[in-house]
């Protein structure tokens, strides 16, 4: 008498090893390769144009909270610019507190440049909180938020943002000089 050994209708040869031999290892890791060759060029400059949006929008943003502290706060507020540096900072205008002006810098990323343009036309809205622009800063560009949430007239119109071949993004005063606002197809092209 025999005794059946497993399951009923199972056969009782040694399963076959499952794995992958060496030459479809070699195919797949080429086509990988390949791909990755192709795709990399690409994605670089993806991660560089979300760099480069990114900075834009956080300069935009330290504008409005410029601004807003300029209300808040009741004094003039400065954006200074050291382009030079690669850097920018938001701090109370000295002499008109006695407070700390609570200064806040940035750096920006090795590859971004950054250019301001001076202001536009004459001096039209000028108060008794639009001093010199660049006093306690050297000769830095300044964007000065009034405490009345305007823009000082001596302030710059525009800051450009560039990185290698990507789009420059401009940072534009916009007309009731109370803020500026994104422009990511200007037209104009300048040499950063």
């Amino acid at each position: 008498m025999r005794l059946a050994i497993g399951l009923p209708g199972t056969s009782n040869k040694p399963p076959m090893s499952a794995g992958f031999t060496l030459v479809e290892m070699v195919v797949v890791m080429s086509i990988m390769v390949i791909t990755i060759g192709v795709v990399a060029p690409s994605f670089k400059g993806f991660l560089q144009g979300r760099n480069l949006a990114n900075e834009s929008r956080r300069f935009l943003s330290f504008t409005h909270y410029g601004s807003v502290r300029a209300i808040n706060e009741g004094v003039p507020v400065d954006l200074w610019m050291d382009v030079k540096a690669g850097r920018y900072g938001l701090a109370a205008s000295g002499g008109y507190t006695e407070t700390q002006t609570n200064e806040v810098d940035f750096l920006l990323d090795k590859d971004l440049k950054m250019m301001v343009s001076p202001p536009q036309g004459t001096l039209t809205r000028s108060n008794w909180w639009t001093p010199d622009m660049t006093r306690g800063r050297g000769r830095l560009p300044v964007i000065r938020f009034q405490p009345d949430g305007t823009i000082s007239d001596s302030s710059p119109q525009s800051v450009i943002f560039g990185q290698g071949t990507a789009p420059q993004i401009w940072i534009v005063e916009n007309a009731n000089h109370t803020r500026y606002d994104i422009e990511f197809n200007h037209t104009k092209l300048v040499r950063l």
